[in-house]
């Protein structure tokens, strides 16, 4: 998922400042997984409650399409950043490029290549090495405004995260993964 302009670029923090934020923090809110619905600035005081919301590409890029060097170049970012959370377990794609990128990233920190190799889909559900990755449509303004995405299907695939990450607490140690807002 690349920030927007006009929000993650401009507050500095992603999904800030935006419509698509505004879905995101309220879906997240919903299912106790944000203290509250929305965020305007990265100071606002949103706090993520056992998750972090990451980007596999840092900036927003021409025509919101990142190119292969601009993926390329963020990868190290994501890669630590995963390997620093060692106790996260799940992960939520939002979106198919964020769902390649997760997988890249998993193999990058020696987890074994599943194969098939699992495909993206709105609730679709993987598990590799340690981490279940789930995947949703990104909740940009041209999902959530023609219905590809609706608030109560993104609902459910955070109230989904947050069950394995619970029962996975259960079993051992829990988190989600992501970027807490600074």
């Amino acid at each position: 998922m690349a920030p927007a302009a006009h929000g993650g670029n401009r507050t500095g923090r992603v999904f800030t400042g935006d419509a698509s934020g505004d879905f995101l923090w309220a879906a997240m809110h919903q299912v106790g997984l944000a203290d509250r619905p929305v965020s305007r600035r990265r100071d606002d005081g949103l706090t993520l409650l056992d998750a972090r919301v990451a980007a596999a590409v840092r900036c927003a890029p021409p025509a919101n399409k990142p190119t292969i060097e601009e993926r390329e170049h963020c990868a190290p970012y994501l890669v630590r950043e995963l390997r620093a959370l060692t106790e996260a377990r799940v992960v939520v794609a939002l979106g198919h490029y964020a769902w390649d990128a997760a997988l890249r990233t998993f193999g990058a920190l020696g987890a074994p290549a599943p194969r098939p190799k699992p495909r993206f889909g709105h609730a679709a559900e993987a598990t590799i090495d340690r981490w279940t990755l789930l995947g949703s449509y990104h909740p940009s303004q041209q999902n959530t405004f023609t219905g590809v995405l609706t608030r109560p299907m993104l609902v459910d695939v955070l109230a989904r995260a947050e069950a394995l990450a619970r029962a996975r607490d259960r079993a051992g140690p829990k988190k989600l993964a992501g970027e807490p807002p600074p």
